[in-house]
């Protein structure tokens, strides 16, 4: 089986991911097919009723309309309509939004005005791992508009804040180390921009290690601060900003977040204010974060690409009950691009999600991603918005994903009690996705539990070139679940199974409207059980 190690060279996700998906992928075809799937198969928000009676006890919606007023004015209501957007497969293999255009143009407009390089050595500070070298940092930024230049070694430091038009670059990482002082606060970001209320542009970080030294804090319950806080490195309220070649190494909470200037819980069909913009963060390793690895916040344009996460600490949660994803689109991220990474022993995967009291992230795009031994591969939801008896989503829509490999998921002491997915679609729709590869431990128990899930009132969900094996303890390969929560709109492309549960595919009773073309079923010596 499959193991990365938290040293692992995301910059050879794009080559695994060809290896281990189940068939040949012309990549550039593939999400060409993903995009026409999307198309023909969804549904225009606007044609969905977000009426819902609201059931819940009248104590509970008091309680909210406090619990939000405080941050309602830091809000701004959710635009209904997204500017199309296409992916760009260049003949190279490498995969982007058509808006890169605009970032590069900027990076080219960035490095002649930071023209002018410093050495950080030069301003009195030492990698030695034991000088404080917050001033040295001070006085070598400035004002902005300047390169940094940082060498080898360890250099302890307080929070760096970065103005516009500032590159601060080390040598690599690993080599260049950027350690949180041991008096800094737990609120404390390592590497954050200037002027979270008032914005930053035109930002780049490059070629090191941050370390956020959460043991300075000792054995405290919970390792961050609240809202945005405790993070290696926060964008809040950026336009144009790169992050390259950079590790995160435990936070409190993120290694690497893009967000707004607070995060905002004015409720569904709101987005905070002050979000960032136009942000590429590629070839990033973390381990060790309290939440997650790399998140996005009410942000649009977000590319990350050739990325791995993995080894996450929890210790931002209560113990037992740690959500901490590799990878997450969450609250009012909009427009984000998620190409070739990869996670290993996190929670979820890639985790598309949003809190109950926030917007869903939407119009998200995954091309490439290989989870291997998450609790939950892929895990997409709008918490809150998935029975009955609570209110319909007003934003949790448009996911496009092609080649998912889901590698051997298993159960975690991060959300004890979890069970096992390579695959949960909750409460979104409008999703399509195309070439899904799962592959199980065929030791492993996974307590006759589905492989793969749509439920929790998702629509408009389509599935093509889906394979799973070695699943065999499972209960059932693919399931839509039934019941008063039912999913329905479903269209299965293709579905081949080899060697894995009881059951290829399950549709629960209650789903109105459920399309199922081909499933082929073969056995452990390879026989053809079944077709349908």
């Amino acid at each position: 089986m499959l193991y990365l190690d938290k040293k692992h060279d995301p910059r050879k996700n794009a080559g695994l991911l060809l290896k281990l998906s189940s068939t040949t992928l012309d990549l550039r075809a593939a999400v060409a097919e993903t995009e026409d799937l999307f198309k023909k198969h969804s549904a225009d928000p606007a044609s969905y009723s977000f009426k819902s009676e609201d059931k819940r006890p009248l104590f509970a919606r008091v309680k909210q309309l406090f619990t939000t007023m405080p941050v309602f004015f830091y809000a701004k209501k959710t635009a209904s309509a997204l500017e199309e957007v296409k992916t760009i497969v260049a003949v190279d293999g490498s995969v982007y939004p058509s808006w890169k255009a605009i970032l590069d143009e900027e990076y080219k407009h960035l490095m002649t005005v930071a023209r002018n390089e410093v050495n950080i050595a030069d301003f009195g500070a030492v990698g030695d791992g034991v000088t404080d070298n917050t001033e040295a940092f001070k006085k070598a930024i400035g004002n902005g508009r300047v390169t940094v230049r940082i060498p080898e070694g360890v250099f302890v430091t307080g929070e760096i804040r970065l103005p516009s038009w500032t590159c601060l670059i080390g040598e690599g990482k690993g080599k260049t180390v950027l350690k949180l002082h041991e008096k800094a606060p737990k609120s404390s970001q390592l590497v954050t921009n200037a002027a979270h209320w008032k914005g930053n542009r035109n930002i780049l970080v490059k070629g090191m290690t941050l370390d956020w030294n959460v043991e300075r804090l000792g054995d405290v319950k919970k390792t961050a601060a609240g809202n945005n806080r405790s993070s290696c490195l926060l964008y809040a309220n950026v336009t144009f900003g790169w992050v390259k070649d950079v590790e995160g190494i435990n936070p409190g909470l993120h290694c690497f977040d893009v967000s707004s200037t607070i995060y905002n819980y004015s409720g569904d069909g709101y987005r905070a204010r002050g979000g960032s913009n136009y942000i590429w963060l590629d070839g990033l390793n973390g381990y060790g974060f309290g939440d997650d690895g790399v998140t996005t916040h009410h942000s649009d344009n977000i590319l990350i690409s050739n990325c791995h996460m993995c080894d996450p600490s929890g210790r931002a949660h209560k113990k037992g009950f740690s959500n901490s994803n590799g990878f997450e689109a969450d609250d009012g991220s909009r427009n984000v691009w998620l190409v070739n990474n990869s996670s290993t022993r996190c929670f979820g995967g890639v985790e598309i999600k949003a809190h109950g009291n926030s917007s869903a992230a939407s119009n998200v795009h995954i091309i490439g991603h290989l989870s291997v031994h998450d609790n939950r591969s892929f895990n997409w939801r709008h918490i809150e918005h998935h029975k009955s008896t609570d209110p319909v989503s007003k934003t949790a829509f448009n996911i496009r994903a092609t080649n998912l490999v889901s590698i051997a998921p298993i159960h975690t002491d991060l959300y004890v009690g979890s069970k096992p997915r390579a695959l949960v679609v909750s409460a979104y729709r409008n999703v399509a996705i195309n070439y899904f590869t799962a592959i199980g431990d065929p030791d492993y128990d996974y307590r006759g539990e589905p492989v793969l899930a749509i439920q929790y009132r998702s629509r408009n969900v389509t599935l093509d070139h889906v394979s799973v094996s070695g699943f065999r303890s499972a209960g059932t390969d693919l399931k839509v679940f039934g019941g008063e929560n039912c999913a329905d709109s479903i269209l299965i492309g293709s579905l081949t199974v080899r060697d894995s549960a009881k059951e290829a595919i399950s549709i629960g009773k209650g789903v109105q409207q459920a399309q199922v073309n081909t499933v082929l079923v073969y056995e452990e010596n390879g026989t053809l059980a079944n077709k349908v």
